[in-house]
């Protein structure tokens, strides 16, 4: 009687479907759930870099709001990621390759330091020497301004632990555009001495 039903069992195979789905439907669940947030997370950067390029063109006009443009931007975003933190930044250059730039010195002790008293010219008009030569802000006409937006908020899909990612998706923004001509570019350069 043992021996028929150990047949019986050996031969069955009613169970086997679902006791294979079980073993697999977790790995097929995470995966469904990373896809899920890595989607999600490009749909907010590129609604992100489409809203900052609308501001920056907005902010290159005459009279152009900074806080209006930003406020435009977490709008068009916060529909998407409603829990989302930005951070605008906006540095104004003279020109293009300027952009990144440090203020210029006369390295007068070759030691490729800023020291010792060293004229420098003040691009900034901050009366110190920078490794970068913008002036924070909108700028003037004609200036060439590189915008930043960082944005910040928490994955919808719980499952960062799991697969070793952090709970928070980060991600930056850049654009240059120059500001449109309507005066004549202002100059801040002065000189100054290396401390």
């Amino acid at each position: 009687m043992i021996r028929r039903l150990v047949s019986t069992l050996r031969q069955d195979r009613s169970g086997a479907t679902i006791v294979e789905f079980g073993m697999i439907s977790p790995a097929i669940i995470v995966m469904m759930l990373g896809v899920f947030d890595i989607t999600y997370n490009m749909y907010s950067s590129s609604l992100l870099t489409g809203a900052v390029q609308q501001a920056a063109r907005a902010s290159a006009l005459e009279g152009a709001n900074a806080s209006t443009q930003n406020a435009a931007v977490e709008a068009a975003v916060q529909r998407v990621a409603p829990h989302a933190t930005f951070t605008h930044k906006r540095v104004a250059y003279t020109t293009f390759t300027e952009v990144g730039s440090a203020e210029s010195y006369d390295d007068l002790n070759g030691d490729s330091v800023c020291n010792d008293g060293e004229p420098f010219e003040d691009a900034n008009g901050n009366g110190f020497w920078d490794d970068d030569r913008g002036v924070v802000g909108l700028g003037g006409a004609r200036d060439a301004v590189v915008y930043t937006v960082s944005i910040d908020y928490p994955r919808v899909v719980p499952i960062a632990s799991f697969i070793g990612v952090p709970n928070h998706y980060k991600h930056d923004v850049q654009t240059v555009l120059r500001n449109q001509p309507w005066a004549l570019q202002s100059g801040t350069s002065s000189a100054g001495n290396c401390p």
